[in-house]
């Protein structure tokens, strides 16, 4: 099999592009631009293009797939030459379809939780012996790629993405995993720029559920109105087992989150012990027992960047989170005061996506991180020029996030000295963001606060 990916050094795409060769099929690809990580790991395997662009001259015949990346644009002139051979053109999730079609599909959906439970997933399964494929949208520690397809395997375990599948294929990715097994952890209006209306998004959730396979089923947060909601009405249909979950009972020692049958964790916060809940489900619907699940989920160190700790010393510990939704906003906030509550908690958040820059999109912050003693929200104006969005001002923040605790910055320099003039005598810093406030170095940061080092 010969394959071409369209956008190899995308992140999904590089790690679909090891994925292939390590299964044995020849493998190209092509893209305008490639930065590190992708670079390197493309390189070690001699998948790295030889040259960067586009080249529709290298679209032939011989090629069995051409998997689009969502960074390409629909005029692609390779694309383009694709379709005039007619060649079979896949959107990512499709081939991920493609390949995982005679397994069984644990598929993970949700607004928040869904990289941990897959991650939480992914640990149970490697501590019990079972291999399966994958696909999941953080580096996790103990597996050397974001993407695993293979012959073999009788399960594939597939974050559920509801954002868009490829330029030219305006379905969310999940409606295209068609699932055995489906988890949605909760519902929480996200990507604006796609689903105008929060109604519209729900119904994108709805046509997941629809998805599922005939006498499969849906694990599905009932602490979640919107998610119980659509639970109920795929009840009336009687065509898929329905298996709902919450918070378990847990205590907090020393720091450590206890399950109450006396498993300790090592990570926290409520909105995590219910994604544990998630991923026990899954697990025990593929046949792994509860014993050997709580057994695996003590060493368990959640994925990158999700409450990921950066550095630490006896009176205050610096946390780095991919939190930038208000649903998420929250439920990381309270997990640190929850899990730290003598300490003072300063919360830094950077808004830098499509929806949380948009001015229809602020006002759903509102008490997002009222949990922090204080919380510091920076925005670049740049950013919000190069989206072609409508201008917003520091005072417009501050009204959304509708709590005193708040302070606005537009310079990250000023976010960085102010951090540093503080005393961290018990105190800790949940820093929260989908991109590295322009160039902020979390690690250098993050050491200075806690060993006092001058950078």
């Amino acid at each position: 099999m010969r394959v071409h990916l369209i956008a190899i050094g995308g992140s999904a795409m590089h790690n679909m592009a090891i994925a292939m060769h390590k299964k044995g099929y020849e493998v190209t690809g092509s893209d305008d631009e490639i930065f590190e990580p992708s670079k390197t790991r493309l390189a070690n395997l001699n998948l790295l293009p030889t040259e960067i662009g586009w080249f529709p001259e290298k679209i032939n015949a011989t090629i069995d797939a051409v998997i689009l990346g969502m960074h390409a644009r629909a005029d692609n002139p390779e694309l383009a030459k694709a379709k005039e051979l007619e060649l079979k053109i896949y959107s990512y999730p499709e081939y991920i379809y493609e390949q995982t079609k005679n397994k069984t599909r644990i598929v993970i959906g949700g607004s928040h939780g869904k990289t941990t439970i897959t991650s939480m997933i992914l640990h149970v399964f490697k501590h019990a012996g079972i291999d399966c494929d994958y696909m999941v949208g953080a580096q996790l520690q103990g597996f050397d790629a974001m993407v695993k397809l293979t012959e073999g395997a009788k399960f594939a375990i597939i974050e559920g993405d509801e954002y868009l599948s490829s330029p030219i294929d305006r379905r969310p990715k999940f409606h295209l995993y068609y699932p055995n097994i489906a988890i949605i952890s909760g519902i929480a209006w996200d990507h604006i720029n796609v689903f105008p209306t929060f109604d519209n998004y729900v119904d994108q959730f709805r046509i997941y559920i629809n998805k599922i396979t005939d006498g499969g089923s849906l694990i599905y947060c009932e602490n979640d109105a919107e998610v119980k909601k659509l639970a109920e009405e795929e009840k009336q249909k009687n065509r898929i087992k329905l298996f709902s979950y919450s918070t378990p009972d847990y205590k907090i020692e020393n720091g450590i989150t206890i399950l109450k049958n006396q498993i300790p964790l090592l990570v926290f916060g409520e909105h995590n012990l219910m994604n544990f809940n998630a991923a026990k489900l899954a697990c025990e619907q593929a046949g792994i027992s509860e014993s050997v699940i709580y057994d695996a989920i003590k060493s368990f160190k959640g994925a990158a960047k999700r409450l990921e700790l950066v550095a630490k010393n006896e009176t205050t510990a610096v946390y780095k989170d991919f939190a930038h939704s208000p649903s998420k906003l929250k439920a990381t906030t309270a997990a640190m005061k929850q899990q730290y509550p003598k300490r003072k908690l300063i919360a830094c958040m950077e808004l830098h996506t499509f929806s949380s820059l948009n001015e229809n999109f602020l006002a759903e912050y509102k008490n997002a991180m009222a949990d922090a003693d204080e919380a510091i929200v920076y925005f670049n104006p740049h950013t919000i020029e190069h989206k072609k969005l409508k201008p917003i001002t520091s005072e417009q923040v501050k009204m959304a996030f509708a709590s005193d605790n708040v302070t606005v910055f537009t310079d990250s320099d000023k976010i960085k000295a102010k951090l540093l003039s503080k005393t961290w005598q018990n105190a800790n810093l949940l820093l929260m963001t989908s991109g590295n406030f322009d160039g902020l170095d979390f690690i250098a940061l993050s050491k200075s606060i806690v060993f006092n080092l001058i950078i």
